[in-house]
């Protein structure tokens, strides 16, 4: 039985602001603990670089949730 498209947003909706808590805990501990002593531009680039890469999950989750469902055969 597919899965409704209101409990799939449902969950996508958990799904996306639990990845953005975590992810926006875990590069910030990351920065704190190794970019202490570090230049401007290393920060910076660093921030960059976290700051774009959760996106490529949300696209995942974000496309799962668009996904229309299966529809059943015969």
């Amino acid at each position: 039985m597919p899965m409704p498209v209101r409990l799939k947003k449902l969950i996508g909706t958990f799904l996306l602001v639990a990845l953005v808590s975590i992810y926006a805990l875990l590069a910030t501990i990351i920065a704190v603990a190794h970019l202490g002593q570090s230049s401007g531009w290393v920060h910076l680039l660093y921030f960059l670089f976290t700051g774009v890469l959760w996106v490529l999950p949300a696209m995942w989750i974000i496309w799962w949730m668009e996904k229309p469902p299966r529809q059943k055969n015969g």
